[in-house]
């Protein structure tokens, strides 16, 4: 008898005010094979990138299940897992071309994964895996900075939308690393950026070359620009130091003007975190990555930045909603829906 599992999935990319933008549904429970890890969901988190999939998928004849963060209990091995075992909690942000998070079971390969926080809860520790991973790789796989406390004192860092849940986690690491932390967002976050490393906080509306240019930190190594990069690259351009850093985590839908940094020899980069569980690359990593934010997260070296929590179980209704505030861009921090998985 084939055994059935609870999620919310999909037929077509809808508008979130669409009763059938997620829709509860049943589907077969899967069997965890080679390196894969079957594991029970207990609590995700919802990213731009969740909103952006649903948005851009064709209308389909089988439910897509999406949900790219999650923390679970491991449940089924494969004959290949060598890392975890049966009652392991885990966490994760799995794979853009696998099925999601927002079901009852998932599987996910061992590689991407690592053992959860111990002094988090299984909520704040939902909120952590996708931003920590993206934020890790911009700072010290594209931007060139080295990972360790202290490791760049000196340098100063500017980083684009630094209260989102990217920045949320880049500003605390890049403090922690030894960088000084330049971030903007609305005045009224000021708080929130200085809770989480920012040493120098800057109002988004005002002009950026000429805030940046008061402060006492000269050039800049790196700008990280967490938002659609065009109309940034012209500051940018005045504020990076010679072959400094410039990275995106946003696609542009417009040609972007990246010659304007070839005078400074500075390096323009993309960061996309699900590009390593796309093409194969280098698997591994992201496991290592989240055992070592892990380490810094019980040490009390950062902490969560879950600010909401929609704690009414997992189901179409709550996931529309949890969309609708992601969607709405006024968000600081994460959002995380906690299960257990129920019918709207």
């Amino acid at each position: 008898m084939t055994k059935m599992m609870k999620a919310v999935g999909f037929y077509e990319g809808l508008p979130v005010s669409d009763s059938k933008a997620f829709e509860d549904v049943q589907l077969e429970k899967p069997v965890a094979t080679g390196k894969d890890l079957l594991v029970k969901v207990q609590s995700v988190s919802v990213n731009p990138v969740d909103t952006k999939t649903r948005e851009a998928t064709p209308k389909q004849a089988t439910p897509k299940v999406i949900g790219f963060d999650a923390v679970g209990e491991v449940v089924g091995l494969g004959e290949s897992v060598t890392k975890f075992k049966a009652s392991d909690q885990v966490y994760y942000a799995g794979s853009i071309i696998r099925s999601g998070s927002n079901s009852e079971f998932q599987l996910v390969d061992e590689r991407l994964v690592a053992a959860a926080p111990k002094k988090l809860t299984v909520n704040e520790a939902a909120a952590m895996p996708l931003v920590s991973l993206t934020a890790y790789e911009l700072l010290f796989e594209k931007m060139g900075y080295t990972f360790g406390e202290g490791a760049n004192t000196g340098k100063t860092i500017l980083i684009i939308n630094g209260a989102g849940g990217v920045g949320s986690i880049m500003t605390q690491l890049a403090k922690w690393s030894g960088l000084t932390v330049i971030a903007t967002s609305s005045h009224g976050k000021f708080d929130w950026l200085r809770e989480n490393g920012t040493d120098f906080p800057i109002d988004y509306r005002d002009d950026l070359v000429q805030s940046v240019s008061k402060l006492p930190v000269g050039l800049i190594s790196g700008i990280a620009i967490l938002h659609v990069p065009q109309p940034y690259l012209e500051a940018a351009s005045e504020l990076i130091a010679p072959f400094g850093h410039v990275a995106t985590i946003v696609g542009a839908n417009v040609e972007l003007p990246v010659d304007v940094l070839k005078d400074k020899a500075a390096s323009f980069d993309w960061e996309f975190m699900f590009a390593k569980s796309k093409y194969h690359f280098n698997e591994a990593s992201q496991g290592q990555i989240l055992a070592d934010m892990a380490s810094l997260f019980d040490s009390g070296k950062l902490h969560s930045t879950m600010t909401e929590i929609i704690a009414n179980g997992i189901n179409a209704k709550v996931m529309r909603e949890a969309h609708k505030k992601v969607e709405s861009g006024h968000m600081s921090g994460k959002l995380v829906v906690a299960g257990p998985f129920n019918a709207d």
